[in-house]
């Protein structure tokens, strides 16, 4: 059931504009909060922060608004054009780089790197031993790497549903059909934006994995990360997200 139009955009294209505009909803102070904790119980300073994935770049401004000196990294331009236009009332400016999560490349070290709201769950399974590598390479040791997914069972169970959401100036009509073969999710996303007296139609497909927290768990070790936690006492836990907390091995 996932599909190849070449009538429909890549994620994140047109959906970038109004994105901010449909997750008004989405509790970005307490993702904030959840890493600031799980610094405060990990080893050294947490200054520099990559936040992988960044979308709109509204928690790369919150942190960066907290005195962390964030680099922001995402594979959409929309998305980038969107944050950069955020980072001006912060002292320090977020570093904003377009780049594929696994061809990530830092000008140094971070002391931790996040990747928020399904985030990981966009990138194919034969990449991540890639992203996992480079996050190793990129992240201090003894440094934290702190991202989110949804459950497996929560993209099943939304297989087949239809929702809106709307402003009075967009009408977004998505749909998600889960593929047991490929095990991932596809939105095809309708979005209606108004156009003086007009209507605009855009087309969008989002593909997510539905990716096995303990096989997340064994590529993160096998990439050199130790104390790796599955947090579902987190923020969004009973909407079916996990948070996965890991240390960079000091040694490895």
């Amino acid at each position: 059931r996932r599909k190849n139009n070449n009538t429909m955009s890549l994620s994140y294209g047109p959906l970038a504009f109004w994105y901010d505009q449909l997750t008004l909803d989405v509790p970005y102070e307490a993702f904030v909060d959840f890493y600031e904790n799980e610094f405060s119980k990990a080893d050294g300073e947490f200054k520099t922060v990559l936040d992988l994935c960044c979308g709109t770049g509204t928690l790369t401004w919150m942190m960066a608004q907290r005195g962390y000196e964030m680099i922001a990294a995402d594979a959409s331009s929309d998305m980038l054009l969107q944050a950069a236009g955020k980072a001006a009332d912060v002292k320090i400016p977020p570093l904003f780089l377009c780049q594929e999560a696994a061809g990530l490349d830092l000008y140094g070290t971070v002391d931790a790197a996040v990747c928020s709201l399904d985030g990981m769950d966009y990138i194919p399974p034969e990449e991540l031993p890639e992203v996992f590598r480079r996050l190793n390479l990129f992240v201090r040791p003894d440094g934290l790497v702190i991202f989110d997914i949804r459950l497996p069972e929560w993209f099943k169970s939304i297989d087949g549903e239809v929702f809106v959401d709307e402003t009075d100036d967009m009408l977004c009509l998505w749909r998600a059909d889960f593929d047991d073969e490929e095990n991932c999710i596809c939105y095809g996303m309708d979005i209606f934006s108004k156009q003086g007296r007009l209507w605009r139609r855009e087309t969008e497909e989002h593909i997510e994995y539905a990716h096995d927290p303990e096989w997340l768990k064994s590529l993160m070790e096998n990439a050199g990360f130790e104390n790796v936690r599955l947090c579902s006492d987190c923020p969004q836990g009973d909407d079916g997200r996990m948070f996965i907390v890991a240390k960079r091995n000091s040694i490895y």
